[in-house]
């Protein structure tokens, strides 16, 4: 079967009388992911996030929180409530350093108040479709076994929020706050968790991030500086320029939380991302993280085999003709080099003498 060609469009809204259920593993095999990538659900799921990345271009946090809807910030008021939750339920004092057991609690407690938390935010005529929305809710902050995090958890806070334009409660007027308002809080939040309860990267060590359990913020970050001048992508490696606008900015916000927790040369800790700080553009970096993510998340079964498919997002054959929307305009992706040993001593070189020039500038 041949691949639906991609183009512009907007969400697919269900019908009134839509029939809900309860969504389920179904990719359990690596011959199960033929059917993946050409699927309805691949396609809304990319088409989403072209959606939103389109929509955010040159766009700052502020500028585009400032046009929340009032059902844009019911859904910051439940992330406010989550958040909350971590200062209630802290973590436990234990033997081993990562996976704190408290998590569990946390977890156990946003299960048991998923549907109430979800009619707070719906009207009544919308209530039926909570027993599918919620299992993505639930499945976007981390495993409870595990006590991990990682781009499959992010995936499904994403599929999350596609669902809130299927069933009509966000518009297509509410693109740029759902990026600039939601998806920064509710990051902000799996970074909460993940400090608070020492949550170990999913996968191997990670391999699916860019920062050990993220990728999202940064196509869409990478999007949000496409066209401004002012800040070129070489200079996401200086201290001052992240400290002064991470909070405008997903890419530079995901930056200084690397800063923050990791130590040694940026080449060294995060080299995918110091690569990118050497392309020209940020409409290069935008495509080939959009390259990246597709090729090196959306098509690993050890992370698709935990997606959950139900009414909303199906694992059945998109129709010939079915469309996602494009990344932006066609320019050569870019290539990421692996950095050499004398680039990674440069990076610490060039890091150490600005985290200085920063320190006496800040006295």
């Amino acid at each position: 079967m041949a691949v639906p060609p991609i183009a512009s469009q907007s969400v697919t809204l269900v019908s009134e009388d839509h029939a809900f259920v309860t969504p389920v593993k179904l990719v359990k095999t690596y011959e199960d992911m033929q059917k993946w990538d050409k699927s309805e659900a691949y396609f809304e799921y990319l088409g989403f996030i072209f959606a939103i990345n389109d929509s955010i271009k040159g766009i700052s946090n502020s500028n585009g929180s400032a046009k929340a809807s009032e059902n844009i910030n019911k859904v910051c008021m439940l992330l406010d409530t989550l958040s909350k939750w971590v200062d209630e339920i802290p973590a436990i004092e234990q033997n081993q350093r990562f996976g704190n057991v408290a998590f569990k609690t946390w977890y156990n407690q946003l299960k048991e108040e998923a549907i109430e938390l979800l009619q707070s935010v719906l009207p009544s005529e919308l209530y039926r479709s909570i027993p599918e929305i919620m299992v993505y809710l639930e499945e976007g902050f981390g495993n409870p076994i595990r006590i991990d995090y990682g781009t499959g958890h992010e995936i499904s806070f994403v599929m999350f929020l596609c669902s809130l334009y299927k069933i009509g409660f966000l518009k297509e007027s509410d693109f740029v706050p759902t990026a600039c308002k939601v998806f920064v809080k509710y990051v902000d939040l799996a970074r909460k968790l993940q400090q608070a309860y020492r949550m170990e990267p999913a996968g191997s060590h990670g391999v699916w991030c860019l920062d050990d359990y993220q990728f999202v913020p940064f196509i869409w970050g990478s999007s949000q500086l496409i066209g401004q001048s002012q800040i070129q992508p070489a200079m996401f490696l200086k201290f001052n320029i992240v400290n002064k606008y991470s909070d405008d900015y997903m890419f530079l916000g995901c930056i200084k939380y690397i800063n923050q927790v990791k130590l040694g040369p940026f080449a060294e800790h995060s080299n995918q991302l110091w690569n990118i700080s050497g392309v020209p553009t940020w409409l290069k970096i935008n495509l080939g993280l959009i390259k990246m993510y597709k090729a090196e998340v959306l098509c690993k079964f050890p992370l698709v085999q935990h997606i959950v498919f139900g009414s909303l997002f199906t694992l059945q054959p998109a129709e010939a003709g079915a469309s996602i929307r494009r990344p932006p305009a066609p320019e050569p992706p870019a290539v990421f080099v692996t950095p050499t040993p004398s680039m990674i001593r440069q990076s610490s070189e060039t890091s150490s003498g600005q985290q200085e020039q920063d320190d006496v500038s800040s006295q």
